[in-house]
């Protein structure tokens, strides 16, 4: 196959009207040669989408001393809200303003163990008074897109001719996924049009919901070309993360993308990512979903597909190097450093060194 000039879109109404060998082709063709597609017709409730979709602006309007009583600086698990332009990418500021969730879960870290044990715990959330209804249902829409991110990974594994099970080791009982809400202010000629940097995703995979109708994602092909990725009705944008990219050993491919701020004129631009977390403690690099040679109609495939040419991301190289945690909490810490340097300056000093990088530069 020839390097690719679109995100294909995969249809989930092929699942549930039983032709589910079509659905498998199209998946891995999607994720061998794209790392990206569209999910329409997902099977999260379109109540609760609808709902969010209402509610994600209303978030942001809240007064900026409301938000900031949940500011991601007072949480060692980077779950919160951060002012525009509190976020680095390859050095550079992201002209955008979030708020970042997880799923339920307890802290299980102790005084003097790993330090990446740490990163997972409990999300802060805006007052229920200032906006009613938030919480609940955007806890609702996490427990639905968990369950819609094993069930696509499963499928996602048996069309890449994977071991029944074989995902299993990746996951423990308990485990945090994470999520965000995010507003791309429109574009700003003295402050560009990086509304987030070039960048790969952690973890398995990324559920994206584009809020609004505004443009601005892109997703970089093998040549290094940017390819528009526009909002479409009733779709979700699915891509694969560094983490699964080195549990298949490249087969299924990690594919830098970014957002580019919203045209002046427009209105901003508002969307939400889901991405599943897998364990902690787990070395990717050790542990392949392929034992021994790849299946030959998987490897004509990736040999077909050809190299990756020039790339603007860096980021989450460590995946396969290193355990899970130290990976996302290493791509934490750079993304946000005032977060790291106050809850892991240790880590923070391995990072950095004596360099003091740009924080909160007009937040």
């Amino acid at each position: 196959m020839g390097d690719f000039t679109s995100v294909p879109i995969l249809d989930y109404e092929l699942i549930r009207r039983g032709e589910k060998e079509t659905f498998l082709g199209q998946l891995r063709d999607a994720f061998v040669n794209v790392g990206f597609c569209y999910l329409k017709n997902p099977p999260v409730d379109k109540d609760v989408t609808n709902k969010l979709i209402e509610l994600v602006p209303q978030f942001f309007s809240l007064p900026l001393e409301k938000k900031d009583k949940i500011r991601m600086l007072n949480s060692p698990y980077f779950l919160g809200y951060n002012r525009l332009g509190s976020e680095i990418t390859k050095g550079s500021v992201d002209h955008r303003e979030q708020c970042d969730f997880g799923t339920t879960f307890e802290s299980i870290w102790k005084e003097g163990g790993p330090d990446y044990l740490r990163l997972w715990g409990e999300p802060q959330w805006p007052e229920e008074e200032d906006l009613p209804g938030f919480k609940a249902t955007f806890t609702t829409y996490q427990n639905q897109l968990e369950a819609l991110s094993f069930e696509f990974l499963r499928l996602l594994a048996e069309s890449l001719l994977i071991q029944p099970g074989a995902v299993d080791r990746f996951f423990d009982p308990r485990i945090q996924h994470r999520s965000k809400i995010i507003k791309y202010p429109e574009f700003d000629p003295a402050k560009g049009d990086q509304g987030v940097g070039a960048h790969f995703d952690g973890g398995f995979l990324t559920f994206l919901l584009q809020v609004s109708l505004q443009p601005g994602l892109q997703v970089q092909n093998l040549k290094g070309d940017w390819i528009d990725a526009p909002p479409l009705p009733d779709t979700l944008v699915v891509n694969i993360g560094k983490g699964l990219e080195a549990a298949t050993k490249g087969v299924a491919r990690a594919t830098s993308h970014r957002v580019l701020s919203p045209p002046n004129g427009t209105g901003p631009r508002y969307s939400m990512p889901f991405f599943q977390s897998i364990s902690q403690s787990v070395r990717v690099g050790d542990v392949s979903l392929y034992e021994g040679e790849l299946p030959k109609e998987i490897a004509e495939m990736v040999n077909a597909r050809g190299s990756l040419g020039p790339t603007d991301s860096v980021n989450f190289s460590e995946y396969g190097k290193t355990e899970s945690g130290v990976a996302q909490l290493i791509g934490r810490i750079k993304s946000h450093p005032d977060v790291g340097k106050r809850h892991y300056p240790a880590r923070y000093r391995e990072i950095f060194g004596d360099a003091e990088p740009a924080i909160g530069v007009y937040g």
